[in-house]
């Protein structure tokens, strides 16, 4: 074979790779209507966004009831697929799920990567630790600080440049540390943070023991991920999300695992699904 004839089979054959991608992303909102199922990346150890019922084995939480309310009126099934912070990206770009619904912020770096619905929840960085331990963020400097791989805490080490960061696979492990005292905090949403807090004030040997500092980093927002250029489908869960605020269920959702009568209560303020957010 010459090497004109080699060249030219390696080119034909990326032009097609790209041009295979470029369908891919394109179709996924009738690729979804013909297969009949919505295939979701999901959290399974992130309450109350995803978890699994240990009763049901079925997903449960705030992302999980959103995916629910777009299959329904796409008219089709879910399938739920477990991701952790590392690889749900990944699990998205090489076409494992059609959409990630994952406790995702929505960052400049990520979407380089993927494309973001508008923004269905707001929340910011904060920490759990033993309480008294943090009353400052100078209080942070020189601690080992425990976060998910692939998660946005890199703002700690700007905010913060002494604190040391320690990677977990999730949360738990995470956690499980901060009991240990192998590490002094655990930072990452404040409304992740809140969801960790609930479970250990369910178990006698860490209730009370525990708490949420008000040391805010930042404001962040959360998407749900589709594949980059899939205009018709990311339309399509942008105008469900503005039915869902202007029907009331994106509030009730929000009631049911963030309101007084929640578990892990939290304030929604005046964030409202919209195509352009309030500037505070």
């Amino acid at each position: 074979m010459t090497r004109i004839s080699l060249l030219t089979i390696v080119a034909l054959a990326l032009i097609g790779t790209i041009l295979c991608g470029q369908a891919f992303a394109a179709n996924t909102l009738a690729d979804v209507k013909s297969k009949g199922v919505l295939v979701a990346g999901v959290r399974g150890t992130s309450p109350p966004f995803g978890t699994i019922n240990p009763n049901t084995n079925k997903n449960e939480g705030y992302d999980i009831e959103f995916v629910h309310y777009l299959a329904k009126k796409l008219g089709v099934k879910v399938e739920f697929k477990v991701v952790t912070a590392a690889n749900r990206i990944p699990m998205l770009m090489d076409g494992h799920v059609d959409i990630l619904a994952a406790a995702l912020t929505i960052t400049p770096d990520r979407a380089q990567q993927i494309d973001f619905s508008y923004a269905y929840f707001r929340t910011g960085q904060k920490f759990l630790a033993q309480k008294g331990v943090l009353k400052s963020v100078k209080d942070v400097e020189g601690k080992k600080i425990g976060t998910a791989r692939k998660s946005t805490a890199e703002r700690i080490m700007t905010a913060v440049p002494k604190a040391e960061i320690v990677p977990f696979d999730d949360y738990p492990k995470a956690i499980t540390a901060l009991r240990q005292r192998k590490i002094h905090a655990v930072t990452t949403d404040e409304a992740i943070l809140a969801g960790q807090l609930c479970l250990l004030e369910r178990a006698a040997a860490t209730k009370g023991k525990f708490e949420i500092p008000e040391i805010r980093l930042s404001t962040d927002l959360y998407g749900f991920g589709v594949r980059k250029n899939d205009a018709d489908f990311l339309k399509f869960i942008n105008a469900t999300l503005l039915e869902m605020e202007k029907n009331g269920e994106a509030r009730n959702i929000f009631q049911r695992w963030f309101g007084p009568q929640s578990e892990c209560p939290i304030q929604r303020s005046n964030f409202a699904i919209m195509e352009k957010l309030p500037e505070n």
